[in-house]
């Protein structure tokens, strides 16, 4: 089996459990790790390994990447991730906020390669973060279902009522 095929067969059938909750945003999320644990059974059984890496691309501002590649005894896929660094956070040592923003790199660096999508967490689904909506009303435009996507989204009603006028 090529290896386009088996990051196709681990993105179709992996199933990452959001096992975090946020008590402050009270929301559950999933990690890193939590996305790494949920690979494990595919690693054996199509005979590949994954890796993350991050570097510092830059000081000023701190910025991250982190890349997530999947190899076989042949080839090798990588997708990435790029994030800032807060250093100003408060209540975080600089290591914590370094630590925080690899973190959070490589569960994207990871999300990317495995076609994780997110946009049904918290973070991406309030009503101050609505970056989704053009996608959505093209989505329906071209005859896409408003059931579907308030199965994907949190909507207001004043955005129901907008997305069904489409």
């Amino acid at each position: 089996m090529e290896l386009t095929q088996k990051l196709a067969t681990i993105q179709t059938k992996l199933k990452a459990k959001k096992s975090r909750f946020n008590k402050f945003g009270n929301y559950y999320y999933r990690s890193a790790e939590d996305i790494l644990e949920a690979l494990k059974p595919f690693l054996l059984e199509l005979d590949v390994t994954v890796t993350t890496t991050e570097e510092l691309i830059s000081s000023d501002p701190s910025v991250i990447q982190s890349t997530a590649t999947i190899r076989d005894k042949l080839n090798e896929l990588s997708a990435t991730a790029v994030v800032g660094v807060d250093v100003m956070f408060k209540g975080q040592a600089m290591p914590q906020r370094y630590g925080t923003a690899s973190s959070y790199a490589k569960k994207y660096a990871l999300g990317n390669l495995f076609l994780i999508d997110d946009t049904a967490d918290a973070d991406a689904t309030t009503a101050s973060n609505n970056n989704w909506v053009p996608e959505a009303k093209e989505y329906l435009k071209k005859g896409g279902s408003l059931e579907k996507i308030k199965t994907k989204y949190k909507l207001t009603p004043e955005l129901e009522q907008e997305l069904s006028t489409l």
